[in-house]
């Protein structure tokens, strides 16, 4: 899978921020159940949507440590979504 994603650390490096496109997200609930499986990944501190047309909207994750692109992937699968490719 091709996943265009962004990470970005702050000064200290100690946090993380990376923006990934999501597919298929429409609605308020769309983005409740991506920001609610994604924080259930260990280091995530913060989950910001924004819907985007019929392709795919962004999702920034931001976390205390870099994380596994196989995790988000994963846990945008378990809330019935798919990262954009």
């Amino acid at each position: 899978m091709v996943m265009a994603a962004l990470l970005e650390l702050n000064r200290e490096g100690t946090m993380a921020e990376i923006t990934v496109e999501v597919a298929g997200m429409s609605c308020g609930h769309c983005v409740a159940a991506v920001t609610e499986e994604l924080k259930k990944i260990s280091g995530v501190t913060d989950v910001a949507v924004e819907l985007g047309d019929d392709r795919a909207s962004k999702v920034s994750i931001q976390s205390d440590a870099a994380l596994a692109q196989q995790d988000i992937a994963q846990a945008i699968d378990e809330a019935g979504y798919q990262m954009a490719t």
